[in-house]
């Protein structure tokens, strides 16, 4: 029985890795251990189907190590041995070890030697935070890398690479996919490649060919992935539309047409793009009018990837609706924004000298003097000046009061303002 096609485009080696360029890109971490040929154990977290089995077997590939996959959960301590075997012939062996986080404490107490004396180089995988769901003693043995999910950019690279891959992949089929449907997997997946190149190979081989084509089509696709497409859309203008009018939806405060819009993003199976854009449209569009919603986003959101879907809706419903009919303020997004433009454009000057640091010997033969410690001060405040000469009267943070708390922060600001200004005027 041929292997499922994500099985087959796993990558040989770790320059071709789609994805996770933060770890194994050039210059990164895994890319230097391997061309170092220095290996350390290491912990690999992240949802499925984002490369942590990929990342292990690159490397095994990219070392001429030999290569071996275990299960934590269902596999025995004699499984293990075997393994550790085989590491004393060969002299080393990566050892990819799924769902770590169920590891018991025999087949621990037997791993750690093998790790200590490096005969075993463990590539712990697993979906569970590992500083709360691993032993204390493995991750002190280990380094701990997040695999974060893949791109729709770097779902399409390996759904092309599989199309057009004659030994592993599709490449000896005659396949035409069409470009909705090309945008509908890789978008759908929530950064799951295992679930596209899956869905791709099913696709492929239920559609019978046409004058020696096969035509694969939206409809295919999404009967594969047992989700719907938000609109019969070619260049994935619908995808972003939908989050679009999302975000203004709630910065308008209509929660029915807020609702309507996460509806569309949950019925395509999209938590991952619905969960990012609710956390990023509480702090733009709510922000210090009411931070406590803010927090109650977040909390929504982890609950609702802890849940999935369809019960992760639960959450994200209770907040969608407080963030609709809370007080609106996007002060602290504009005031960075000012603050990042100056930055940018190189509108600054030095830092003042009574505001570096002074830690040192001979930091006062510098200059370095005059700053003032608020605590000393009545109500620990003392005015001083801590922008740079250049642009010491800007003015970044415009604050709104519509909510009680920026409201509140609004009068201890203008306070503080006409405090400094008294003092710059000899008042």
């Amino acid at each position: 029985m041929q292997k499922p096609l994500a099985y087959r485009m796993r990558p040989k080696k770790v320059d071709e890795i789609v994805g996770q360029q933060d770890l194994v890109g050039p210059g990164k971490i895994i890319q230097r251990m391997v061309q170092a040929k220095m290996l350390s154990s290491m912990i690999l977290y992240g949802p499925p189907g984002t490369g942590k089995t990929s990342i292990a077997s690159a490397i095994a590939g990219s070392t001429k190590y030999a290569f071996r996959i275990l299960n934590a959960a269902t596999d025995t301590k004699k499984d293990l041995q075997i393994v550790a075997e085989e590491a004393k012939m060969s002299g080393t062996v990566v050892l990819l070890l799924d769902e770590i986080h169920r590891l018991d404490k025999t087949k621990q107490d037997f791993l750690l030697p093998l790790l200590e004396s490096g005969q075993i180089i463990l590539i712990g995988a697993t979906t569970e935070n590992p500083y709360i769901n691993i032993s204390p003693a493995i991750r002190s043995r280990t380094q701990i890398f997040q695999v974060n999910p893949l791109s729709s950019d770097d779902i399409k690279i390996a759904v092309e690479r599989a199309l057009h891959d004659k030994e592993n992949g599709l490449g000896n089929l005659n396949v035409k996919i069409a470009p909705e449907a090309m945008n509908f997997l890789t978008h759908s997946t929530n950064g799951d490649l295992r679930s596209a190149l899956n869905a791709l190979e099913l696709a492929v081989k239920s559609t019978k060919p046409v004058d020696g084509v096969i035509h694969v089509s939206l409809k295919d696709i999404e009967s594969c992935l047992q989700r719907k497409a938000l609109t019969q859309d070619k260049n994935g203008d619908a995808h972003y539309n939908v989050i679009s009018a999302l975000q203004k939806s709630i910065r308008g405060s209509d929660v029915n047409a807020a609702l309507h819009y996460a509806a569309r993003l949950i019925e395509a199976g999209d938590l991952n793009s619905l969960t990012r854009r609710l956390m990023v449209i509480a702090y733009e569009d709510i922000g210090l009018a009411n931070p406590a919603a803010c927090a109650r986003m977040v909390t929504a959101v982890q609950a609702a990837d802890r849940l999935g879907l369809p019960e992760g809706q639960i959450p994200l419903s209770n907040a969608i609706i407080e963030l609709c009919l809370s007080p609106k303020s996007n002060s602290a997004y504009v005031a960075m924004n000012e603050a990042v433009a100056d930055v940018k454009t190189g509108n600054y000057g030095e830092i003042p000298k009574s505001m570096r640091d002074a830690h040192y010997k001979g930091a006062e033969k510098l200059g370095v003097v005059g700053y003032k410690y608020p605590h000393d001060y009545p109500n620990d405040w003392v005015a001083q000046q801590y922008l740079p000469d250049k642009i010491k009267d800007a003015k970044y943070y415009h604050p709104k009061e519509n909510g009680k708390f920026e409201t509140a922060l609004s009068q201890q600001y203008d306070r503080l303002n006409k405090a400094n200004e008294g003092v710059q005027n000899g008042h």
